[in-house]
């Protein structure tokens, strides 16, 4: 599961190779390590044709089934310190249980997720590199993989949800805002040789990208959560916690 990536081109070239017309936040400056719940550019299509990068948060909501049992949790803790909880607390205590976010979509079969992996909610997340901890040799060392040493431009096949409100975290409360995160798939062999569990699910062609951000509905779309041909991948940087390096 990816919990780490930089995108190190400038906006401008992350919009031209998407083909969007226009970006909202044209200021932002490369980052080099972004990580769940902060803000980052994704390119989406708007509902006239045209494509539009813009930031969201990284993190889509995470199912009732996990919100319920935690807040679960949260109602026997206060019943054991004395507190009523009934029915109308608990749904008070539902809707401000924090959400942290769920950072990759696996489970395309699930009902959770399927009602997102249409037209309106594919999207593409601009990477130079992405990280996995080393859970085969178990430092839980940091390894960076690019698609070479340069680190070129290439995607993430994203989902994106527009204007979810829920809780963050309790201080907080409710907010809205927009979501995004990522499909993964099982790993190739330079991911599996460090982290086998799954890797990001990469677009590297235009064609490719074209076709996620197409009217297609899922099922013509769905050959593309696989993962990137073995030797496709590259270890650019280990041990750390940002790629800073900035490709050519």
């Amino acid at each position: 599961m990816c919990n780490l990536y930089a995108t190190m081109k400038m906006r401008a070239e992350n919009a031209a190779l998407a083909r969007a017309m226009r970006d909202r936040n044209n200021n932002q400056p490369p980052m080099p390590a972004v990580f769940p719940g902060y803000a980052a550019p994704i390119i989406a299509r708007m509902p006239d044709g045209s494509r539009e990068m813009f930031d969201a948060e990284w993190g889509l909501p995470s199912s009732q089934k996990a919100q319920i049992d935690l807040a679960s949790k949260r109602a026997v803790k206060l019943r054991a310190k004395g507190e009523e909880i009934d029915k109308a607390r608990f749904d008070e205590l539902l809707r401000l249980e924090p959400d942290k976010g769920t950072t990759n979509v696996r489970n395309t079969s699930s009902k959770h997720w399927t009602r997102w992996l249409g037209p309106a909610n594919r999207c593409l997340v601009p990477m130079t590199s992405f990280c996995e901890p080393d859970q085969v040799g178990g430092s839980r060392e940091n390894v960076w993989f690019a698609l070479d040493d340069t680190r070129p431009l290439v995607f993430f096949a994203g989902v994106w949800v527009p204007q979810w409100t829920s809780a963050r975290t309790l201080k907080d409360g409710p907010v809205t805002r927009d979501l995004f995160g990522f499909l993964t798939t099982e790993a190739n062999a330079e991911v599996r040789a460090h982290h086998d569990k799954a890797m990001p699910v990469i677009l590297t062609t235009e064609q490719e990208r074209d076709l996620w951000l197409s009217d297609a509905a899922w099922p013509e779309v769905a050959h593309l959560q696989r993962p990137l041909p073995d030797g496709a991948l590259k270890i650019v940087a280990t041990g750390v916690k940002r790629d800073e390096v900035i490709p050519a």
